[in-house]
């Protein structure tokens, strides 16, 4: 390996990677099935693919093409070179609106496609659910569909011209009338004619197999479209002039509810006459429970998507075909946002079909037959029944209109029976599936999954003349091997066959993956929507992969490196693994993955679970003393009454610099000043809450940010919660014996505590973050034990600083499963704005009338939710959306050493512009103490609490900090 590393390194201009962490990113795509490359490279351009083909061909090693890594059937893994496209030839290299054709290079992503060409009222007709980080070369490859392709077909039907690179080097440019063509492909087909005009099965969405029928001369004999869904087996893409269509002016999109699957499957093909954009089908099973309130009422429903010279025009069209319907009930809608909404309840379907409804885990490898549209209902029922019989469960969905069903099973894919019957229900679907005259594959390829399969749909002598054909490309089976002809068995190589069998022994519960850490990290299975470049709406994740572009940095590439940590093949260090800490080390911890990845992985979970593992026994990082154990050194500054000459301290440069160079602190931070006087502190000297006052009970929780850095918080929050007419208490400071009172004051005490003195509840989040889990269970043990008196109650904890409030919901529960406290405690968890929603619903928050800016605290979005946020800041006359996104700084993590550029970055995507762009008199909210602090160093502005925001509003409408 090492000979064939430095051959490429010297004739490559781009990145040769044979590292562990390169080809572990690399061992798996979103399918089944797992190998470990040799090495990946990373081309620069055309001269590059030819340079690795011809060394590999020299050493007899495989190369793969690789794009997003979405594929579902494997064909995106190998054992050999792979050639990862999205790095550098990744470009738009020229569109032109009056031949409506762009030429673009594989790596190119769909939605950047689709973007350049909407300035021109032009689209990419293919769209499949991963557009937004799949790749033109991998549709190609795959011949990709998407849900529009009842309008605009597949991918071959928009291909012009291909650039390949063959094999042994050749230069091709293909195209109709045999252009392009390889010496033998013209002579192979003029001797099979009657075989190709008969022998393949005629629907839209026929994807298997290799499309030779494309080369008879009825058809143009057009080579490019014949190479579309060959899975980079005969040649490498390294350009392609591709076909653009007129986009509509305006959609509108009609959800249709059916009763249950069956009734929508058997009504598809009768919306087909209509003339709609899509045709897409979904049942009950693949929805959220919080998404379902936006469809209307039903089982199962069709998303039948219209297009029109205006939104009338758009919504006649929507509604006719609702009432040519027979509909249990239907919904049109014109609104953009709104069928955004729709739209992506359906395009997470492929996320959230992983998992069925009771937890348990499902998986690809039938993801998507096709058959003839009007078969479509007959075939469903005949696939339930085959599920039935081998006692399997799966939800279909997917393109109703073109009769292709995509399907999760949840096969037992880690026991030898499991993976016995998985491959004899393959066999019997394939059987069912050439029954209704349809294909294999509707849309993601053949691959591991089904190219073993392939002669029971196009019988031996079909099967031998692809081979033929893959001889006449590659002759020295180069590209791909394995796939389409003399295919690996689809049984072998599965990617979990490597994980151990016995649950790992971890820290935190991982109750939705029943306690086993390996399940936790299996629920990756590739989708990639961590790997979009952008983010619209209130979205979050991943905002270190969107800083750096480097699949590491993504969920997918650091679950896909703790897979192999946990397989102990490719990362051989277990627990102590440097290559799973450094793609670990950008997470931001943000919890984004935990919402908005269609199958919840917990990356911050994984994160601190690792690092607590790695450092066990072991010298930490310095930022995991200064900034992890900071409750500590902030009580301490607290009982000395020093913060004045702390703040004082830190205002001296050379002392600020010795300081953040001990403390593994980024040296372009500013160090924060100190509160000189705790929120405990002014609470214990202000008037107490008369004692006749008769609203709710609520606790306060002094979580360490407001208590020593942003006492204003907690003091505006008592104002408004006081003004709404409830009385609140902080939590008590010593251990009681029997319930609490008014002010957290009891008469009963634990004779011990007064030995210890009084002590503080913590969250324990800053352990949380940096791995210091026996710690944090501790600090969590003495917090359950001070609030034993509350949780005997059904008073409400309030928390003002929205990462604290998920601590508290999320990770407390999970830390602490041993201990039924820590459930109730997370349940008695209310956010500032859920608290005056459910406690004081006749309040009315006082008028503040001024635009908002901000952003939405990614821990809220993510775990706590923000409507009743949303419902406060409405009802307050605060105007406009907060953004999406990380603020960047995400608690300690901006401010450790070595990732000041990466935390600038990301507040760069979207929290900096929409304050530089507020108008005068925009409040800037910013609920967490963090993006307070990113605001005010890199901006030079004052974020503020939507509570201060209130409680001067209260005060007559105080203006100054925080508002532009």
């Amino acid at each position: 390996m090492s000979e064939l590393e430095a051959e490429l390194r010297r004739v490559v201009r781009g990145e040769v990677g044979f590292d562990v962490t390169s080809r572990a990113l690399t061992t798996m795509d979103a399918s089944n099935y797992r190998r470990v490359p040799l090495g990946v490279v990373a081309p620069h351009d055309a001269d590059d693919v030819a340079a690795v083909l011809e060394v590999c061909r020299n050493h007899m090693v495989p190369v793969v093409a690789r794009g997003g890594g979405t594929s579902i059937a494997g064909q995106a893994t190998g054992t050999g070179v792979v050639l990862d496209f999205t790095r550098h030839m990744n470009r738009l290299v020229s569109l032109d609106p009056d031949t409506r054709t762009a030429v673009v290079q594989p790596g190119l992503v769909l939605d950047r496609l689709q973007e350049a060409a909407a300035k021109h009222g032009l689209r990419f007709g293919p769209d499949p659910s991963t557009h937004s980080r799949c790749t033109l070369g991998g549709m190609i490859g795959n011949n990709s569909c998407g849900s529009h392709s009842v309008a605009w077909g597949t991918t071959a039907d928009s291909v012009r011209e291909l650039d390949v690179i063959t094999g042994r080097g050749q230069r091709l440019r293909l195209g109709p009338g045999w252009a392009g063509a390889p010496e033998g492909l013209r002579e192979l087909v003029d001797g099979e004619f009657a075989r190709l005009r008969t022998g393949f099965p005629e629907l839209p969405r026929r994807i298997s197999g290799y499309a030779l029928d494309a080369l008879l001369p009825e058809r143009g004999a057009d080579v490019a479209r014949s190479f579309c869904g060959s899975e980079g087996t005969l040649g490498i893409l390294t350009e392609a002039a591709v076909r653009l269509v007129e986009a509509p002016r305006a959609r509108a999109l009609a959800v249709l509810a059916y009763a249950d699957e069956g009734a929508a499957a058997e009504a598809a093909a009768g919306l087909l006459p209509y003339g709609p954009l899509t045709v897409e089908g979904m049942a009950q099973d693949l929805v959220p429970q919080a998404a379902s309130a936006a469809l209307p009422r039903g089982g199962a429903w069709l998303f039948v998507e219209t297009g029109g010279e205006s939104e009338s025009e758009a919504r006649a069209r929507a509604e006719t075909v609702a009432r040519a319907a027979d509909v249990v009930d239907s919904l049109v809608v014109t609104d953009p946002a709104g069928q955004r909404t729709l739209w992506r309840i359906r395009e997470d379907a492929s996320g959230t079909a992983t998992r069925m409804p009771d937890g348990s885990e499902a998986w690809p490898g039938w993801e998507d037959c096709a058959v003839p549209p009007a078969r479509l209902g007959a075939y469903l029922r005949d696939f339930r029944a085959l599920l039935a019989t081998h006692g399997l469960r799966g939800t279909p969905y997917g393109h109703f209109g073109d009769g292709c069903i995509h399907v999760r099973i949840d096969f037992d894919l880690l026991t030898e029976a499991g993976v016995g019957r998985f491959r004899r229900f393959s066999e019997e679907l394939a059987d069912v599936v050439v029954a209704h005259g349809g294909s294999l594959s509707g849309e993601h390829g053949d691959g591991q999954a089904r190219a073993e399969l392939l002669p029971r749909m196009y019988g031996a002598d079909m099967v031998r003349l692809f081979e033929r054909a893959k001889g006449v490309w590659d002759p020295d089976d180069l590209l791909n091997p394995g796939m389409l002809v003399r295919p690996a068995p689809l049984d072998a190589d599965l990617r979990f066959s490597v994980l151990p069998r016995e649950p790992v022994d971890v820290a935190f519960g991982y109750p939705a993956d029943g306690g086993d850490f390996s399940a936790a990290v299996r629920r990756c299975v590739g989708v990639a929507k961590c790997r979009t470049t952008s983010t619209s709406g209130p979205a979050v994740m991943c905002p270190s992969f969107r800083a750096t572009g480097e699949e590491e940095h993504s969920t997918r590439g650091r679950a896909r490196l703790l897979h192999e940590m946990l397989a102990g093949e490719l990362v051989t260090d277990g627990w102590r693994s440097t290559e799973v800490r450094d793609a670990l080390d950008l997470c931001l911890a943000c919890k984004g993955c935990r919402s908005d990845c269609p199958v919840e992985v917990d990356m911050a979970t994984y994160k601190a679970e690792f690092l607590h593992h790695h450092y066990a026994g072991r010298r930490r990082p310095a930022a995991h003393h200064s900034m992890g154990r900071l409750p500590q050194w902030l009580r301490l500054v607290a009982r000395t009454r020093t913060a004045s000459s702390v703040n004082a301290l830190a205002r001296i440069r050379p002392l600020a610099w010795a300081a953040k160079r001990i403390g593994g602190i980024a040296p372009e931070r500013d160090i924060p000043r100190l509160a000189v006087r705790t929120f405990s502190r002014w609470w214990e000297g202000r008037e107490r809450t008369p004692v006749g006052a008769t609203g709710d009970l609520v606790i306060l929780w002094p979580d360490t940010f407001t208590e020593h850095l942003s006492p204003s918080v907690g003091k505006a929050a008592v104002r408004v919660l006081e003004a709404a007419g409830l009385r609140v208490a902080l939590p008590p400071t010593l251990r009681l014996r029997t319930g609490v009172e008014g002010q957290g004051v009891s008469v009963a005490m634990d004779p011990l505590s007064l030995l210890r003195g009084r002590q503080r509840v913590c969250c324990g989040l800053t352990y949380v973050s940096t791995g210091q889990l026996d710690r944090a269970r501790a600090v969590l043990r003495r917090t359950l034990d001070l609030m034993e008196p509350v949780l005997e109650t059904a008073t409400p904890v309030v928390v003002l600083e929205p990462s604290c409030a998920a601590a508290l919901r999320s990770d407390l529960p999970e830390l602490l499963h041993d201990d039924p406290r820590a459930r109730l405690l997370a349940d008695r968890v209310l956010t500032f704005a859920e608290t005056l929603e459910r406690l004081a619903p006749d309040w009315t928050p006082p008028r503040v009338d001024r635009p908002a800016v901000g952003q939405t605290h990614c821990h809220q979005h993510a775990v706590l939710g923000d409507a009743a946020d949303r419902r406060l800041r409405e009802a307050a006359g605060l105007s406009g959306e907060l953004s999406g996104g990380c603020c960047g700084l995400a608690g300690n993590f901006g401010f450790e050493k070595g990732h000041f550029e990466v935390s600038e970055a990301c507040a760069e995507e979207r929290l900096l512009p929409a304050v530089r762009d507020a108008g005068e008199g925009a409040v800037v909210l910013a609920d967490g103490y963090s993006c307070r602090t990113q605001l005010e160093q890199l901006a030079g502005v004052r974020g503020r609490h939507l509570a201060e925001v209130l409680a001067d509003g209260l005060e007559g409408g105080a203006e100054g900090e925080g508002v532009r």
